[in-house]
C-alpha cells in the first residue's frame, strides 16, 4: 500500500454515498415500526447491514471503476511473513479487552462487580427459562464456558465481519492513504462508526442515549478502526482485522456475566462501548506510537 499520489475523491464519494444509503435503506423498516430494535426482522436486518460495505465494494472493483487486480487492491491474501502474529493479537488480545472492559469500569466506579456468585448473569438466564441448567452445571462453569466460547467468535462472524472489514479496510483505508496513514486511520474509523448511526440512534449499543451514542460510537470506531486499520497496513491483508472484528462483536456481551443483581450499568461509561473500556485499547495504540510499530513504516503492498 503506498502513501502517495491522489485521493480518488469522486470514487470515494460514490463509495460512500451507497453504503450510507444501504445503511438507512436496511435500517428503514425499524423506524417505521413501533417496535424498533425489538422487532423480530431486527435478527435479520442488522446482520445484513454488515454486509453491505462488502456488497458495495464489489459493485465498485467490478462495475463502477473496475479494478484488475482486485484480490492484491482489496487484500483478501495472508500477507506479508510474519502475518500469524497479527491474527493472534486479533484472536487473542482484541477480545482480552472486551473481557478486562468491566474490571475497568469498576475500578472508575461505573460498573458492580460479581465475581464469586455471578449473580447478574445468573439473573439473566431465569429470566431466560434456564433455570434447569443452573441446577445441573454450577454458574462458575457456565460462565468460564461462556468465556471459551469467545475464542469461537471469530469463525462464527467470520461472514458478517467479513462483510464489513472487505469495505471499511479492504476499500476505503487504501484510498484515504495519499492523505497520510493517521488521518487515513482516524478518517476511515470515524465513517465506520457514522455509518451506524441508523441503528445507534434507534438505541443500538447506548440504549438511552441515541445521540450522544452516535458520537460515542465514532469514537469507539475510531479507536478500533486505528487497531484494525495497523494490522490492515503492517500486513497488507484484511484476515486480521477481519479476525479481530469477529472477535470484538463475539466478547462485548461480556459486561453481562460480570455484573451483581440489582446494579446496573450504563453503556455510556461502562463495558468495550463505554469510554473506560476503550482505555487498554488506547494504551495498545500508545505503545504501537511509541515503539514504532505506527505509522507503519514500508506498509506492503497487498498480497
Amino acid at each position: 500500500m503506498k502513501n502517495v499520489g491522489q485521493i480518488d475523491g469522486r470514487g470515494v464519494a460514490v463509495y460512500l454515498a451507497l453504503c450510507v444509503a444501504g445503511a438507512w435503506l436496511f435500517s428503514l423498516p425499524l423506524w417505521l415500526n413501533p417496535a424498533g430494535l425489538k422487532h423480530w426482522s431486527a435478527r435479520i436486518l442488522l446482520p445484513a447491514m454488515m454486509l453491505i460495505p462488502a456488497a458495495i465494494t464489489a459493485l465498485m472493483v467490478w462495475i463502477i471503476h473496475p479494478e484488475p487486480d482486485k484480490r492484491r487492491l482489496l487484500g483478501v491474501g495472508l500477507g506479508q511473513r510474519g502475518w500469524w502474529r497479527y491474527w493472534l493479537f486479533a484472536w487473542l488480545v482484541v477480545p482480552a479487552f472486551a473481557i478486562a472492559a468491566p474490571f475497568v469500569s469498576a475500578a472508575f466506579g461505573c460498573y458492580t462487580l460479581d465475581v464469586r456468585e455471578f449473580s447478574g448473569f445468573r439473573k439473566m438466564l431465569v429470566a431466560a427459562g434456564g433455570e434447569a441448567a443452573l441446577k445441573a452445571v454450577p454458574i462458575q462453569v457456565i460462565v468460564l464456558g461462556q468465556l471459551l466460547s469467545v475464542l469461537l467468535a471469530p469463525i462464527l462472524n467470520a461472514i458478517f465481519a467479513f462483510g464489513e472489514e472487505l469495505g471499511w479496510r479492504g476499500y476505503l483505508l487504501p484510498r484515504l492513504l495519499p492523505l497520510g496513514q493517521w488521518p487515513a486511520l482516524i478518517l476511515s474509523g470515524a465513517i465506520w462508526g457514522l455509518w451506524h448511526a441508523p441503528v445507534i440512534l434507534l438505541g443500538y449499543n447506548y440504549p438511552g442515549h441515541p445521540v450522544l451514542g452516535a458520537w460515542m460510537m465514532v469514537l469507539f470506531c475510531v479507536i478500533f478502526g486505528i487497531l484494525f486499520g495497523w494490522t490492515r497496513l503492517a500486513t497488507g491483508s484484511i484476515w486480521p482485522a477481519v479476525i479481530a472484528h469477529g472477535a470484538l462483536n463475539g466478547s462485548a456481551g461480556a459486561m453481562f456475566l460480570f455484573v451483581k443483581a440489582g446494579t446496573s450499568f450504563d453503556a455510556i461509561h461502562a463495558g468495550i462501548t463505554g469510554w473506560t473500556g476503550w482505555i487498554l485499547p488506547v494504551l495498545w495504540i500508545l505503545f504501537l506510537v511509541v515503539s514504532g510499530r505506527l505509522p507503519v513504516k514500508d506498509a506492503p503492498a497487498e498480497q
